[in-house]
């Protein structure tokens, strides 16, 4: 896995899927102060990368989850890549929403899914992993045995691990922010004098730079 996490960090960092700036933070919609945005629906753009993240997230599904009967996109972020880990591994695809639609059959998961079918999570981002672990509680509640969950990218709070453990959801990441850094600092995209301030975010996120 340290190829597969050093060589996403680099192509999310070489187009711009995740950008660093510790001197000029971000806001997010929760308005925490961020050195770092990501937005991984960029790497659908690449061919390249795009593929290689379908390659790395079957690769690991082969190799860490046991006879998987469904593969399950969060929506909106991984339903395409999902769609073509499903379609490479020539499994049945669902996705999970957010929330139930409020009009039709109200549905919180689309597509078609069986009691007792062993179902692997696919996640674009893990930040808090609320929303990633709505959709695991959403398709346990419909009597399915959620493998684990795979993701793209994580920034590795210790409140997400928290929240993964707690609900014993396994998770795998195909890159994460200590690895991001490293390639980061590796490449001349940061410099040494940004890695103690990117470390502390990561710690305390919430109250990062908040005065």
């Amino acid at each position: 896995m340290e190829n597969i996490n050093k060589k996403v960090a680099e192509y999310l960092l070489q187009i711009k899927a995740i950008k660093l700036s510790p001197s000029n933070p971000f806001t997010w919609a929760s308005g925490w102060k961020s050195p770092i945005y990501c937005d991984n629906r960029k790497t659908l753009s690449y061919p390249e990368v795009r593929n290689y993240i379908r390659d790395s997230f079957v690769k690991v599904i082969k190799n860490e989850f046991d006879d998987v009967d469904v593969i399950a996109g969060v929506a909106t972020g991984a339903i395409a890549q999902g769609v073509l880990v499903a379609q490479t591994l020539n499994k049945p695809f669902v996705y999970v929403r957010s929330e139930a639609k409020n009009h039709g059959l109200e549905n919180l998961i689309e597509g078609v899914i069986e009691k007792g079918q062993k179902v692997v999570v696919i996640e674009d981002l893990i930040s808090t992993g609320g929303s990633s672990l709505k959709a695991v509680e959403a398709l346990r509640s419909a009597d399915c045995k959620v493998l684990g969950m795979a993701a793209i990218f994580t920034y590795e709070f210790p409140t997400a691990i928290h929240n993964f453990a707690h609900l014993a959801c396994r998770l795998t990441t195909l890159s994460n922010y200590t690895s991001l850094i490293s390639t980061a600092l590796e490449s001349g995209y940061i410099s040494e004098s940004d890695v103690e301030a990117l470390k502390q975010w990561r710690i305390d996120p919430a109250n990062w730079k908040k005065n």
